[in-house]
C-alpha cells in the first residue's frame, strides 16, 4: 500500500486582519531571522568535513527544507486570501467574524469566533467557518437552536449571543 492520499478540498478564502497579521509576521519570521540563521549553522557545520557523519548539517538541511517549504506555502496562501475587515450590515445574523455564544441542554456556555481555516485554535474559541459547527451557525439569530452531530450523538445548542468586533 502506498503513502498517496488525495489532495485534500481547499480551505475558504478568508481570514481575519488579526489572522492576516499573524501568518504574515510568521513569514517574516522565517524568511528574515531564522533561515538566515540556520544557513549560517549548515555553513559552518560544512566546514567539519565529512557531511555523511555530520548530525549538525544533516539537521541543519532538513531545517532549510522546512522553513523553505513553509515560506511558499505561506506565500502562496497569502496571494490567495480575502482578509475580511468590515462587519456585516445585519449583525443580528451569524456570519464570518462574529463572535457566538451558545448555551447547550445542561445551561453550559460556550463562545466561539467563525475564522478562517488557516486561523483557527479551538482551545482560543476560535472555530473554522469550514467546519460543521460553523456551517450550522452561519445565518442563524438569538435564540434560534442548533443541533450539532457530536461523537457522543447529537447535542442541541441554543443562540444566546452574537457579537462583531472591529
Amino acid at each position: 500500500m502506498g503513502r498517496w492520499r488525495p489532495p485534500r478540498k481547499k480551505g475558504t478564502p478568508y481570514i481575519t486582519e488579526a489572522g492576516a497579521e499573524a501568518l504574515t509576521t510568521e513569514l517574516k519570521q522565517l524568511w528574515k531571522i531564522e533561515r538566515p540563521k540556520v544557513t549560517n549553522d549548515v555553513h559552518e557545520a560544512a566546514k567539519n568535513g565529512d557531511r555523511s557523519e555530520n548530525g549538525d548539517y544533516i539537521y541543519g538541511k532538513k531545517r532549510l527544507r522546512e522553513i523553505d517549504s513553509r515560506v511558499r506555502f505561506l506565500t502562496k496562501r497569502l496571494d490567495e486570501l480575502t482578509i475580511v475587515r468590515d462587519v456585516p450590515k445585519d449583525q443580528s445574523r451569524v456570519y464570518f467574524g462574529a463572535w457566538v455564544s451558545l448555551v447547550d441542554d445542561d445551561d453550559k456556555t460556550i463562545r466561539y469566533q467563525i475564522v478562517g481555516p488557516d486561523e483557527f485554535n479551538v482551545s482560543e474559541g476560535k472555530i473554522s467557518v469550514d467546519s460543521p459547527i460553523a456551517q450550522a451557525l452561519l445565518k442563524k439569530e438569538i435564540d434560534d437552536e442548533i443541533v450539532i452531530n457530536t461523537p457522543e450523538g447529537e447535542k442541541m445548542f441554543y443562540i444566546d449571543g452574537i457579537e462583531y468586533t472591529k
